[in-house]
């Protein structure tokens, strides 16, 4: 399971719906994640995109880990369809992002 609460994975979708995953919200509010967040961030895109399969989460959370060449919000913001592949990841791993969503709408 990961090691990232569900409301962080939802906040970083809601930033990439609302400016862009090249926008400097999102890189901003990914930059302050811990190493350990970040991993499980990307691994959770991985399982969106099907590059891991939801089974294999810890192999994607080790190769997001040893493939950290960049900066994680470097990254991440070249991924256009990145909101979509984090929701994706979510529920691939039987995660029910409902409430998180329904916090940050209410806003």
């Amino acid at each position: 399971m990961p090691d990232i609460s569900t409301n962080k994975v939802v906040r970083v979708i809601f930033l990439a719906r609302e400016f862009g995953a090249d926008s400097h919200q999102l890189r901003d509010y990914v930059s302050g994640m811990n190493a350990d967040e970040a991993a499980n961030l990307v691994a959770i895109m991985w399982v969106g995109r099907e590059s891991f399969e939801a089974d294999d989460w810890d192999e994607a959370v080790q190769t997001a880990h040893e493939e950290a060449t960049a900066p994680t919000e470097a990254y991440l913001s070249g991924i256009p369809e990145l909101a979509d592949h984090l929701e994706a990841g979510l529920e691939a791993m039987g995660i029910d992002p409902t409430d998180a969503e329904e916090h940050y709408r209410d806003r």
